[in-house]
C-alpha cells in the first residue's frame, strides 16, 4: 500500500467555507477542494490545478494551515480501509469573480457550496473536526488522523 498525498485548499469568506458538494446512497456530503498530487507536481500546483477542475477557479495559494492524515481502517467507511493519505491544507484566495463552473469534478461531485461555520454541525463534512480548528482560529499544524 503506497501514501498519496493530496493538497487542499481552505477558502473562506464572510463566516463561510467554500466546499465542493457531493452526493452518494447517504445523501449529500461536503468535501475541502483538492486532491491528488501528480508525480513532477508541487503541493501549490497541485491545489491550484485541482481548484481549477473541482471549482472552475484559479487560486492563489497562501501558507500551509494544517496537515491532516486520512487512515482508512481507522474510520467509518470499510471500503477504503486499505486507504492512507497525508493531506496538506492551504489557505487560498479566489481569483477572479464568482460564477464557478468545474472543469473536471470528482465523480460524486454535485456543485459547490459556501457553508457558514455555524452550520457546520448539522452537515456531514470530511473532515468535520477541522472545523474546530477554523472557527477557534488555532493553529495547530499537524492534526493526525481526524475525520
Amino acid at each position: 500500500m503506497s501514501i498519496r498525498n493530496s493538497a487542499k485548499a481552505l477558502i473562506m469568506k464572510e463566516g463561510a467555507v467554500l466546499l465542493t458538494k457531493n452526493r452518494d446512497e447517504e445523501g449529500f456530503f461536503y468535501l475541502f477542494p483538492g486532491g491528488g498530487q501528480e508525480k513532477g507536481e508541487t503541493l501549490e500546483q497541485a491545489v491550484v490545478r485541482e481548484c481549477q477542475e473541482e471549482i472552475g477557479s484559479s487560486v492563489r495559494v497562501g501558507p500551509l494551515k494544517h496537515v491532516r492524515e486520512y487512515i482508512g481502517k481507522n474510520h467509518e467507511h470499510a471500503f477504503d480501509a486499505g486507504f492512507q493519505q497525508v493531506e496538506f491544507y492551504f489557505e487560498c484566495h479566489l481569483l477572479g469573480e464568482e460564477g464557478y463552473e468545474p472543469t473536471n469534478p470528482d465523480s460524486h461531485q454535485v456543485g459547490i457550496e459556501w457553508v457558514r461555520l455555524d452550520e457546520w454541525d448539522g452537515l456531514r463534512i470530511y473532515p468535520k473536526a477541522l472545523g474546530e480548528y477554523i472557527k477557534g482560529h488555532r493553529s495547530g499544524v499537524y492534526l493526525g488522523d481526524i475525520n
